[in-house]
């Protein structure tokens, strides 16, 4: 009997080849940007955070808060920077803070 010689694929390539081939990624994604969103923003914003949802390129914040919202729209594009980074890959292009 011969052995085969591909038999022994990193488990890493078989889940990206499972969530390419279910088109999975835009869940992860929305699943991700989220936790980053928790982690980068802290404790004090994340009180005011009533959703977060990513819709194509464009994550959409709503908060409690109109005075939060007002200081967060001076930083929008360092926050888009800040998120995108911490994602390692340019998912978000745009913030909309309602």
């Amino acid at each position: 009997m011969a052995k085969r010689q591909n038999d022994h694929l990193p488990i890493s390539d078989i889940l990206k080849e499972f969530v390419d081939s279910n088109k999975l990624q835009t869940g992860l994604n929305k699943v991700d940007v989220r936790d980053a969103w928790v982690k980068m923003m802290g404790k004090g914003v994340n009180n005011y955070t009533t959703a977060i949802n990513l819709d194509r390129d464009v994550l959409y914040v709503s908060l409690s808060s109109s005075v939060l919202r007002e200081e967060l729209s001076y930083g929008k594009q360092k926050i888009i920077d800040m998120l995108n980074e911490s994602l390692e890959k340019d998912i978000i292009k745009k913030l909309v803070l309602r």
